[in-house]
């Protein structure tokens, strides 16, 4: 391939052009909107010079890349493009017209790539020509700095389309996994028990928001508790996906939305952007430092949470139970290789293991036995997926 169209000039769409222009295609960039894919150039101009300002690619290689860059004011001009990536708002109908008026620019060769992160991939195929060319090409916010791209297979996708997209996530620079066509893709389905059950922890009065956090960060290893990442995202948003994978799973208990959260909201109480949600973001407010971390990887060790905490040897155990349960599933289901799930959360989410890793160092019987408990006690959000009992039964890692 040597020309790629981005179509949708915003944010997301400017960065996907910039990796396609520093990885050396001729990039065309097509937004509806007058005058927005200009706009979308200028800042991916400014973005190219400032990274070589501070050295993350030379001054050539922005000049090299600007000069690759076309902002296009008319669909037509997107012909001769072997690729184009969608990076539309989340309309279903806007994707799919979207794509038959660019296929039908470029002819039945083009391959079609939808950024989407939450809609079905061959839910934005239906209806175009040619389906078996559209696939997911889901981009991390923001793409320059995220090295992750989901390339998302639906049932008619062809293996060609599918291939030529992962080849071009990797002249991108960025890491290319395959993913089945599923609610979430892979990352934001196994992030998913990271905030719900934190979430039923604060519920159930296990601890507040700040103590989940602080173990959460100095014994689990993240670089954020769930509550700061929460906040920081938008509850809003984080709401809006949280009732998305619960209508699209077919309402299962473990994906049930939080109570919590639907208060919150409703208050006007959607993290930093508004000032407050689960800490205030008051002028001065700040978090204190944590202190020199006593333990140097993820542990599940009673005394040493219990040092960060008392309510410590609580939580962990039961976070990593839900987080290895759900990765079960999802490889019940096969969304994707097991080493591919490991790599999503550590380059998508700045996981410190990856689910299989965490699910190995509780261990599949005292996960299940976690869960049991927990079952017994609150019902069928902590079902232990058949694969991890039959791990657990069997003493298989």
């Amino acid at each position: 391939m040597q020309r790629v169209g981005v179509l949708g000039a915003g944010t997301m769409g400017a960065g996907i052009a910039q990796l396609a222009a520093l990885g050396g295609y001729e990039t065309r960039l097509y937004d509806a909107f007058e005058g927005a894919a200009e706009r979308g150039a200028e800042r991916l101009d400014a973005a190219l010079g400032k990274g070589a300002a501070r050295g993350r690619w030379s001054e050539a290689d922005a000049a090299a890349a600007k000069a690759r860059v076309r902002p296009a004011a008319a669909l037509t001009e997107l012909e001769g493009c072997e690729l184009l990536i969608e990076a539309a708002p989340e309309d279903l109908e806007l994707k799919r017209e979207l794509f038959r008026a660019a296929a039908a620019a470029c002819g039945p060769d083009a391959v079609l790539a939808s950024n989407t992160s939450s809609l079905r991939i061959g839910a934005i195929a239906a209806g175009v020509p040619h389906p078996e060319r559209v696939v997911g090409m889901h981009f991390f916010n923001p793409p320059p700095l995220m090295k992750l791209v989901e390339v998302v297979a639906a049932k008619e996708s062809s293996e060609r389309a599918l291939a030529a997209t992962v080849a071009v996530a990797a002249t991108m620079g960025r890491t290319p996994i395959r993913a089945k066509d599923s609610p979430g893709f892979v990352a934001n389905r196994l992030a998913r028990p990271f905030s719900l059950e934190s979430l039923r922890m604060l519920g159930d009065g296990v601890a507040d928001a700040a103590t989940i956090d602080r173990v959460v960060r100095l014994g689990g290893g993240f670089r954020m508790g769930p509550f700061e990442l929460l906040d920081l995202i938008g509850l809003d948003v984080n709401l809006t996906i949280a009732r998305s994978f619960f209508a699209q799973g077919g309402e299962p208990e473990r994906w049930r939305p939080s109570p919590i959260q639907e208060r919150l909201v409703e208050a006007g109480k959607l993290g930093r952007k508004s000032g407050e949600g689960y800490y205030s973001y008051a002028e001065g407010a700040t978090r204190e430092p944590d202190p020199e971390a006593e333990i140097d990887a993820p542990t599940l060790d009673p005394g040493a949470l219990a040092r960060i905490d008392p309510a410590g040897p609580e939580i962990l155990p039961r976070l990593f139970a839900q987080i290895a349960n759900e990765a079960a599933y999802a490889r019940e289901e096969e969304i994707a290789s097991p080493a591919d799930m490991e790599t999503a959360m550590k380059l998508g989410f700045n996981w410190p293991l990856g689910p299989l890793a965490i699910a190995e160092l509780i261990g599949p019987a005292p996960a299940v036995a976690t869960l049991a408990t927990l079952e017994a006690e609150r019902g069928e959000a902590y079902r232990a997926a058949p694969l991890l009992r039959a791990e657990a039964e069997d003493g298989r890692p």
